[in-house]
């Protein structure tokens, strides 16, 4: 399954760090964070549950940029 969240991020290589982050998070098969529209789609693994591997990928964002927020 995938879904499309919207997201804010000040610059392209915070946005680059949180793809990063997000696609180590148990449960992601596959992030992509775009800067210039503010959203990150987000891939999921069979047998996980979107919102709470969010929270995860929100949390691992927050590591990497504490300002950064993303609405899920």
């Amino acid at each position: 399954m995938k879904k499309t969240y919207k997201i804010e991020v000040d610059c392209a290589n915070c946005a680059n760090k949180m793809e990063e982050a997000a696609n180590k998070t148990n449960g992601v098969k596959n992030a992509v964070v775009n800067f210039m529209t503010q959203k990150m789609i987000v891939e999921f693994e069979e047998g996980y549950e979107a919102k709470k591997v969010m929270e995860e990928v929100y949390n691992a964002c927050k590591k990497v940029e504490s300002d950064c927020e993303i609405e899920f």
